[in-house]
């Protein structure tokens, strides 16, 4: 099977839902990713460290890397006899070129990402994929960055994976973000490292949407990563900050596969962003039985009712918080007390900007159907742009 990105298909397709795919589908995505990791083994490994034995180094033994791989089988939606394949995967992650740069942000996803859970990200990310340049992580600085930076381009141009962290201010020619010694806007710098990469991925709520930089008044005219790159395939992971699992989980289908996953109207991966947080929502029965929290610390609060009353988005945020979690999988926000606050939506800030309020439920809620969101974003354009690399996505969510 072809690895171009340009292909017609994408991995998963125009089939929605993983209860849709029949064993046909199934059949022949196992066998596409045998060749691609088959493929991919018979290639010098950037890094000469063997993957499992970085990690039982560190003191992780079989049994926790197969329970890991297990999880990020099921998390990926993929039938369970896909587990061989994707431990294989984590063998040849070290044949995967990614270059990470940071624009107007707080580098919260770059600390989310220091902080993933089992493997941990010196395991997984430092010493098994080839990250290339981060400008958090690395140790050169100024000019010596900068020709690290020119370096990975040259030598894996064409071939890179491009993460990018952070919204583009474009107001006053881009003048609010610059980089570099020779002043280069984040704009010019986003289009020219994109020029040369496979696939675009924009990790976070700022560099998908524009998050809280894009926010009224948007002063620096901040906004995603979607509306300006064109012709390049972009993987959109929200939220604030994105879960490193999700980060981890595009790298891994696209190293199985070749290709990048199904995507939903946002450019959001399916397998991460296809559910409403509500329907996974383990407060859900309370919002069922209407059973709410009516005042912060109330006996209604104690017993862990639902939180929509008191402003949650749940019912209109899709994301796999509820399921994948935070902090080792430990906790997530509804969880911890607080309700969603939406932050894996284009506008969250503005639309929800009344996070104690409640927003009136509507089941058939989709983002992408929302036109005066949809204009804001540009995303007629983008969707045009990525029309000549990639087939049309679906808009629904999985209703």
């Amino acid at each position: 099977m072809p690895n171009d990105l340009s292909a017609k298909k994408l991995f998963f397709g125009k089939v929605t839902g993983v209860e849709k795919k029949d064993d046909a589908f199934w059949k022949k995505l196992y066998k596409q990713s045998e060749e691609r990791i088959s493929s991919l083994e018979k290639e010098v490994p950037f890094y000469q460290e063997e993957p499992v034995k970085v990690l039982e180094e560190d003191g992780y033994t079989r049994r926790d890397f197969m329970k890991w791989v297990s999880a990020t089988t099921a998390m990926l939606m993929l039938p369970g006899f896909f587990e061989p394949l994707v431990a294989r995967t984590i063998q040849v992650l070290n044949r995967v070129p990614v270059i990470w740069i940071n624009l107007q942000d707080c580098a919260g996803n770059s600390e989310a990402l220091l902080r993933a859970d089992g493997p941990t990200v010196d395991e997984l990310i430092l010493d098994i994929i080839t990250l290339e340049f981060h400008e958090l992580l690395m140790t050169a600085s100024g000019e010596h960055a900068e020709r690290q930076l020119e370096d990975a381009m040259t030598t894996f141009k064409g071939e890179y994976l491009l993460f990018v962290e952070g919204s583009i201010p474009t107001a006053a020619n881009g003048i609010y973000g610059t980089i570099g010694t020779s002043g280069e806007t984040y704009v010019d710098h986003l289009k020219r490292l994109a020029a040369d990469a496979k696939a675009v991925v924009a990790v976070g709520t700022c560099a998908t949407f524009g998050g809280v930089p894009a926010a009224a008044p948007n002063p620096t005219g901040a906004t995603g990563v979607m509306s300006l790159v064109q012709n390049k395939p972009v993987v959109n992971i929200p939220a604030c900050p994105a879960n490193p699992a999700n980060m981890l989980g595009v790298i891994l289908l696209y190293a199985m596969t070749g290709e990048l996953p199904e995507l939903d109207g946002l450019l959001r991966p399916k397998f991460a962003f296809g559910q409403r947080i509500h329907d996974a929502c383990e407060r859900r029965v309370h919002f069922d039985a209407g059973e709410y929290v009516e005042e912060w610390g109330d006996a209604a609060a104690q017993a862990g009712h639902c939180l929509y009353k008191m402003g949650c988005k749940g019912p209109m945020t899709f994301n796999n918080c509820p399921t994948v979690k935070y902090n080792r999988g430990t906790s997530w926000p509804v969880a911890a007390g607080h309700g969603c606050i939406g932050c894996s939506e284009p506008g969250f800030f503005d639309k929800f900007d009344r996070f104690e309020a409640p927003t009136p439920y509507n089941p058939s809620y989709n983002p992408a159907s929302d036109f005066q969101i949809a204009a804001g974003l540009g995303l007629a354009t983008a969707a045009s742009a990525l029309a000549n690399s990639t087939p049309t996505q679906e808009e629904d969510h999985g209703n």
